[in-house]
């Protein structure tokens, strides 16, 4: 009975996502509390309180946030145009409300986020208590009520809003594209375009892991999917277990970083920033260039290295060869986004033309091949449940992380410690990103991207933000580490979860997944030396962000991978080194210097090469 009324309610709400994004969203306070009641709901049936009395408590717990719900629809317009006083009542339904939220958070998530959100609550209730710097004059519990529950800061803030429209509808469209067959034809164009290469099985795994990661938007997701293809395969082709294991780690990684479709987080990013959608794309491109270019060096490196054999046709016997027929959904959706984008429609109208295409081209493509339309018609349906179920974890933590961020606002603490910061640095904006960087990657830890980075990008982005850089440069460095938090010991979920399906122990690979993965640590510090790698600037400072990412993603994996014997091995390693070390110089003569020491770096391993071929000829 419980799996049926999940699924009739993932479902509807995956109905309720399509047709708002098809004909817009219901009034502010309509949409975002429909949502959070859908949401809750789900969340109560699919992660229930264990023990006799687990019904009751959930009924309960449901039962009050389905009042509170009912009396925001009853008092839209009232709490939007009069802004009331907080009552007795309102601060109950408030304070239920929120308990369930950081509940339901709690379980599907872990218990540091909900005592986060509930530290910044206690900030603003008694901050006046606190001496100095980061005291304020404090809030009363009615005001706060005001704040989080009578108005659209707090339950039903901008975030919850970016969960309703914009990031719900291309969960869908993600969740339609798995269920029409997209997560094989991924894995056959990735064995197309790297499987046989030096290393073929691990750049195979890491292509394969772009494609997916950037509709699933989930890091824990796609190592649990594509890793069970992946990660086998290698080990087949005598790549060590824990290898295996830190490729798929490191490459679920950066799908949510790879446009046209990234993660959850870069959805929130372009609320937070002010920005549209299209513009987080078009300058997270070359940074995504940067990141798997890394990695797949790094692999290449280390295959060559180990001597581990490339892929042959023994690998393709269970997989039959890739068809137009076949990859037409994935063709149609994306054309479908690509017309909304140059037709100028809102995002949520643009994913709502992709989940049309892929509708209309899987249901052509499965009647050529002989499927009844009974069979279409319940894939769909799967897909529309995928796509409700997919949206409750990361619907509640952003529900929790607005009242964070609204809390943060209300108290001006995100200022007071970014000041503290600057202060502490003594003006050295290096210092400030890496502890910003060091702060994200620690919050990151067990936490989904989106939460991770929203609680980072409340709290500290304001410190660089006020010292000239761009927004979106310090939003997308945010990000970066937000991702890589998830790899990173000694809370690292991307790395358990490979190590599961690789048989080896986590540790090592994490420690692999880090080591092929160094290189896209180092990007996002490219973003303030050069914007031009963002976008941003002049035809300069674009060029000198192509030259410094390129001389990084290749230069970082030839450090740690590419050291050979001999004085030109050594002397090569050592001018690789310092290429990279050039571009702290910065601007376009930065980028040219380590471009020309990389290349020299290149040459002399090349002789090396050949002079070592040659005697052992």
């Amino acid at each position: 009975m419980r799996q049926k009324l999940i699924s009739l309610i993932a479902i509807a709400l995956g109905v309720f996502i399509f047709y708002t994004a098809l004909m817009g969203s219901f009034e502010t306070l309509i949409q975002r509390s429909i949502f959070v009641l859908a949401i809750v709901t789900l969340g109560v049936l699919l992660y229930p309180t264990s023990g006799r009395v687990g019904w009751v408590i959930d009924g309960l717990m449901w039962l009050g946030v389905a009042v509170s719900v009912g009396y925001i629809l009853l008092q839209f317009e009232t709490i939007m145009n009069d802004l009331p006083i907080a009552t007795d009542w309102d601060v109950a339904m408030a304070v239920g409300t929120l308990s369930v939220v950081l509940w339901l958070s709690w379980r599907v998530s872990s218990i540091i986020f909900p005592i986060i959100v509930l530290v910044s609550l206690a900030y603003a209730l008694f901050g006046d208590l606190i001496p100095g710097t980061f005291g304020h004059r404090g809030f009363d519990l009615y005001y706060v009520t005001e704040v989080i529950f009578l108005g659209d800061k707090g339950l039903w803030g901008m975030l919850v809003s970016v969960a309703s429209t914009t990031l719900a509808a291309f969960v869908l469209f993600g969740a339609l594209l798995l269920n029409t067959g997209a997560g094989t034809a991924f894995f056959k164009l990735a064995r197309l375009i790297a499987g046989r290469s030096t290393g073929g099985a691990a750049k195979v795994a890491t292509v394969a892991s772009a494609f997916f990661s950037t509709i699933s938007g989930s890091t824990v997701a796609n190592v649990a999917t594509t890793g069970n293809f992946t990660i086998p395969l290698m080990k087949r082709l005598n790549y060590p277990p824990a290898f295996a294991g830190g490729v798929e780690a490191i490459a679920s990684t950066g799908g949510q970083l790879m446009p046209p479709i990234m993660g959850t987080a870069a959805f929130v990013m372009a609320e937070l920033v002010g920005v549209n959608y299209w513009s987080v794309v078009g300058s997270a491109f070359l940074p995504a260039v940067a990141f798997y270019v890394a990695i797949l060096m790094s692999i290449h490196l280390a295959a060559e290295r180990s001597n581990i054999q490339e892929m042959d046709t023994r690998e393709d016997e269970d997989l039959e060869p890739l068809t137009l027929l076949e990859f037409s959904p994935v063709l149609a959706g994306f054309g479908g986004i690509i017309l909304g984008v140059f037709s100028g429609y809102s995002i949520g109208l643009t994913a709502c033309l992709g989940m049309l295409g892929i509708i209309a081209a899987f249901a052509i493509t499965q009647m050529i091949q002989g499927a009844t339309g009974l069979s279409v018609i319940r894939s769909l349906v799967q897909a529309f449940e995928s796509g409700g179920k997919g949206v409750v974890i990361v619907g509640l933590l952003l529900v929790a992380a607005q009242v964070f961020v609204s809390m943060v606002n209300l108290t001006g603490v995100g200022v007071t410690i970014s000041g503290a910061i600057l202060d502490a640095a003594g003006g050295n904006l290096t210092i400030v990103a890496v502890v910003m960087g060091l702060v994200c990657l620690i919050a990151g830890m067990g936490l989904p991207t989106s939460a991770a980075y929203v609680l980072v990008a409340a709290v500290f982005a304001p410190a660089l933000i006020s010292q000239g850089f761009a927004p979106l440069a310090v939003h997308l460095f945010v990000l970066y580490f937000a991702c890589l938090s998830v790899i990173t010991p000694p809370v690292c979920v991307g790395a358990f979860v490979a190590s599961t399906i690789a048989e080896a122990p986590w540790l090592q690979v994490a420690k692999y997944a880090v080591l092929l993965g160094a290189g896209c640590y180092c990007v996002p510090f490219l973003f303030f030396s050069y914007p031009g790698i963002l976008l941003m600037g002049d035809a300069v400072d674009i060029t000198a962000g192509v030259l410094a990412g390129v001389v990084l993603a290749l230069g970082v994996p030839r450090v740690i991978f590419g050291w050979r014997a001999g004085v030109l091995g050594s002397l090569a390693w050592a001018l690789g080194a310092v290429s990279i070390a050039a571009l702290f110089w910065g601007g376009i003569q930065g980028a040219l210097l380590g471009a020309v020491l990389a290349i020299l770096s290149w040459l002399m391993a090349r002789s090396r090469a050949n002079a070592t071929a040659a005697v052992v000829g």
